[in-house]
């Protein structure tokens, strides 16, 4: 079996919750993981997730800690939007004022 793990950083301007997760977490940068693994009997490449997660970093006095969660995609996907509408929602001028 052969898989393959991408790596991405999302971006979040304001704290975000997902399921997988024990709390809500501030905003920020966070490295998120995908690992698929290769079909095999195909005539062409192609692969299936079989997993999502977010490394989460957490600062303390003697130093970081980093918490690594199994998310579902999907629900990532829909807090990204979230926190796109709300970034795209700060940055219109308010038409009240004018």
């Amino acid at each position: 079996m052969t898989i393959r793990t991408t790596s991405k950083t999302v971006t979040f301007i304001a704290p975000f919750f997902l399921s997988g997760l024990d709390k809500v977490v501030p905003a920020g940068s966070y490295t998120v993981e995908t690992d698929e693994e290769l079909l095999e009997g195909v005539s062409f490449p192609a692969y299936r997730r079989i997993s999502t997660l977010i490394h989460l970093h957490a600062q303390f006095a003697n130093g970081e800690v980093v918490e690594t969660v199994v998310i579902d995609p999907k629900e990532l996907d829909a807090a990204l939007a979230r926190d796109a509408e709300l970034a795209e929602t700060k940055q219109r001028p308010d038409r009240r004022s004018v």
